[in-house]
C-alpha cells in the first residue's frame, strides 16, 4: 500500500478511503465513527438549502480532524417537524424511512469494524434519531446522538437570541463555514405565531428551567407553509462570521472531549453495550455478552 495522506488513513472521510484503508484504520486506530445529518430545507432568502447539513458536516469534520474519529458520508435529506411539511424548498423523509436509513448506515459501517458511534445533528429531527438509537441499542450498536444546539447550551451567551430557524445562530454558522453560499443583502427579519406563550418551552440552544418542556414536545406552531412568510424565525441580520467561529469552536471541543473519554475507557475493538442481537426486541431475553465483558455487561 502507497503511503496515506494523513498518515493512517487518506482523510477523515469514511468515503474518500478504500474500503481497506477504512477497515484497517477501524482495527488498529479508532473505531469511532461520526455520522453527520442535516436536511433540505429552505433557510429563508439567504441561506442554501443545505444549511443544516452543511453545518453539520462542518462540525463533525473538526472534530474527526482533532480527535481521530471517522466521519461517515452525510446522507443529506433528514425527516421534520410537522410544522415544516409542505414548505418549498423543503425535502422531508418519513420518520420511518429516516429511523431505518439511520439504522441501516450504523449497521453498515459496523461491518467495516466500527464500534462507537457519534450522531452530530444540525437539524430539528429528535423525533426520528431517539427512536434510532434505542432500536439501534436493542441491536447492541453503542450509539449518541445529539443537535449541536442543544449539546452546546448557549443560552444567550454568545447569540443575543435563542436559535430558531435561519436566524442568527445558524447564519453566524453558515457565515464562518460556508460564507460563500450566503447572500446577506437578502438577509431578513421574520417569524411565526405561536399558539402559546414562549414560557411552556424551551427554545433551542437554551437552559432548560422549571415549567417547561422541549418545543418538539408539542405542537406549539402553526405550519410554516402558512405562517412564515419569509422562510426565517429570528433575525438573521444579527448573525456575525465571529460570532459562528465561537459557536463552531465551542461545541468542537466538547464533542472531542467526549470522544476521548470512550476512545480512553474502550480502546478499538471494545463494543461498549458487549453484545450484538440481530433480533431486536425478541432477541433480548437471550443476549450473551462477548470476552470483553462479564454476565452483566460490565466491562472487565
Amino acid at each position: 500500500m502507497g503511503k496515506l495522506k494523513l498518515g493512517k488513513r487518506d482523510s477523515v472521510w469514511f468515503h474518500e478511503n478504500s474500503g481497506k484503508v477504512n477497515v484497517e484504520y477501524a482495527e488498529n486506530e479508532c473505531d469511532v465513527a461520526i455520522l453527520p445529518i442535516g436536511a433540505i430545507e429552505q433557510h429563508g432568502p439567504h441561506c442554501p438549502c443545505g444549511s443544516d447539513t452543511f453545518n453539520a458536516i462542518g462540525i463533525a469534520e473538526k472534530v474527526g480532524e482533532k480527535t481521530g474519529a471517522m466521519v461517515l458520508p452525510s446522507p443529506m435529506y433528514g425527516s421534520h417537524p410537522y410544522m415544516h411539511w409542505g414548505m418549498k424548498g423543503t425535502i422531508p423523509l418519513k420518520y420511518e424511512t429516516h429511523i431505518a436509513m439511520l439504522e441501516d448506515i450504523v449497521r453498515g459501517a459496523a461491518v467495516a469494524g466500527y464500534n462507537k458511534f457519534i450522531i452530530i445533528s444540525a437539524h430539528g429531527q429528535v423525533a426520528a434519531t431517539i427512536v434510532a438509537v434505542n432500536k439501534l441499542g436493542l441491536e447492541g450498536y453503542f450509539t449518541l446522538s445529539s443537535t449541536w444546539y442543544d449539546f452546546l447550551r448557549d443560552d444567550k451567551n454568545v447569540l443575543e437570541d435563542y436559535m430558531w430557524h435561519a436566524d442568527e445562530a445558524e447564519t453566524s454558522l453558515a457565515l464562518h463555514l460556508y460564507p460563500d453560499l450566503v447572500d446577506m443583502d437578502l438577509a431578513v427579519k421574520d417569524g411565526g405565531s405561536p399558539l402559546l406563550d414562549s414560557k411552556w418551552k424551551t427554545a433551542p440552544g437554551q437552559a432548560t428551567k422549571s415549567g417547561s418542556m422541549y418545543h418538539f414536545e408539542g405542537t406549539f406552531a402553526l405550519m410554516e407553509k402558512d405562517d412564515v412568510e419569509k422562510g426565517v424565525i429570528g433575525d438573521p441580520e444579527k448573525a456575525s462570521e465571529e460570532k459562528g467561529e465561537k459557536l463552531v469552536s465551542t461545541v468542537v471541543g466538547h464533542y472531542c472531549e467526549l470522544i476521548e473519554e470512550i476512545k480512553g475507557k474502550y480502546p478499538c475493538g471494545i463494543n461498549p453495550l458487549g453484545f450484538r442481537n440481530p433480533d431486536s426486541y425478541a432477541g433480548t431475553p437471550d443476549v450473551k455478552y462477548d470476552k470483553d465483558h462479564d454476565e452483566k455487561g460490565r466491562l472487565l
